[in-house]
């Protein structure tokens, strides 16, 4: 896990928005800019807003920013096609800050009423833009703090239902396995039905608390939508900007990453030989769901464009988490979740024929050597039942 932060830590200040334009009317005033010493960042005055919007729309900028000045006051607004992140935001706020300082340090002194003001920052704001296909930029609602609260609330319900029913299911298996009542059952049944019996009796509770939860949210909100406190915190955000392709993809990645841990804790609670031994056997699933988990909570929150949440989308085990964050942030589009759905779904199905495949020589393995040692033993009954 340290290796993990680290890794995350050091992705973390690797944003991918890298090549920022500058513009104002004031051209004294983005080369100034332009000038501030930051090394992650690449600055470019551009000469016309006009220009600035074909260079983002041709994806030449990943970004740009308009500068105003007013007396002593900067201001500052970008324009992005997608969130730059709260990292990249607030180095521009503090660089704004800082040229906003040095230009008033120049005409006043230090007195502590002029310090107060010297320390005051500037102001920048972000526009969420689109481009139709004649390249015209129009301005869009950005619904990424709502769509970024869902996300996070889907991600801690899925972490809570993968530790609790990943333990469940392993403890399931390993409790028959220990009482050596596992020959008896699989003499009078297939070790895949008993395999998928399992897994679907345990799915089809979680299911019912997921659907029960569903039902309270709806009901919670058709009571209490006309209170002030609900309506501050929704504002004008539009509910179908949620309850649309976001929220759905929301769900289908929190089902199937349910699935896909729950086969992952079904293969290792079958290799344990008494059930006091499934919080050992369950590592694998703790730690790949605790990783998957702060990824994208924390990297995912402060860098949405990150490198690492835009592979670890694509991956299974990681992308149940990750790819909702990206969705969120407007980072993916549907396409880009489609394929991460596809990804997952498959390699879930192929995963849960996999452990089907090797449960009845699982569950008839009892090593004392530890989890590796009882699926190399398996794997090797496995292949001399299939030469027969």
């Amino acid at each position: 896990m340290g290796a993990f932060y680290y890794f995350t830590g050091q992705l973390a200040d690797n944003s991918s928005v890298n090549k920022i334009g500058v513009y104002s009317e004031n051209e004294a005033l983005a080369k100034a800019f332009t000038q501030l010493n930051h090394d992650d960042y690449e600055f470019q005055v551009i000469s016309s807003k006009e220009k600035a919007e074909k260079e983002l729309s041709a994806e030449k900028l990943d970004a740009f920013l308009v500068l105003t000045a007013k007396e002593d006051s900067f201001t500052g607004k970008v324009y992005a096609e997608s969130s730059v992140g709260q990292t990249t935001q607030i180095m521009l706020q503090q660089l704004l800050s800082q040229m906003q300082s040095t230009s008033r340090a120049k005409e006043i002194g230090l007195t502590s009423a002029e310090v107060a003001r010297l320390s005051e920052p500037a102001q920048l704001t972000t526009q969420k833009v689109s481009f139709d296909k004649a390249g015209n930029m129009s301005a869009e609602t950005d619904h990424s703090s709502l769509q970024m609260i869902v996300t996070n609330v889907s991600a801690i319900i899925l972490f809570i239902f993968v530790v609790t029913y990943s333990s469940i299911i392993a403890q399931e298996i390993a409790s028959e396995k220990g009482t050596r009542i596992m020959e008896v059952i699989l003499s009078s049944t297939k070790a895949q039905t008993h395999f998928y019996g399992k897994l679907t009796g345990v799915l089809m509770v979680a299911l019912t608390q997921l659907v029960i939860y569903g039902v309270m949210i709806v009901f919670g909100y058709q009571k209490f939508k006309d209170m002030d406190i609900v309506k501050q915190f929704i504002g004008d955000t539009s509910l179908e900007s949620l309850f649309g392709p976001f929220l759905i993809f929301s769900a289908i990645f929190v089902i199937l990453g349910i699935l896909l841990y729950a086969v992952l804790a079904a293969l290792c609670g079958s290799l344990v030989n008494k059930a006091e031994d499934t919080s050992k056997a369950i590592i694998p699933v703790t730690y790949l769901s605790m990783g998957a988990y702060f990824l994208a909570l924390f990297v995912g929150m402060f860098d949405p464009q990150n490198i690492a949440l835009r592979i670890c989308s694509y991956i299974p085990f990681f992308s149940s988490f990750a790819m909702p964050v990206r969705l969120a942030n407007d980072t993916a589009s549907i396409s880009s979740a489609i394929v991460s759905v596809v990804i997952l779904a498959v390699f879930t199905i192929f995963l849960m024929l996999i452990s089907s495949g090797l449960y009845k020589s699982n569950v008839l393995v009892y090593n004392e050597n530890g989890v590796i040692a009882a699926l190399k033993q398996s794997f090797t009954m496995m292949k001399s039942e299939n030469k027969k």
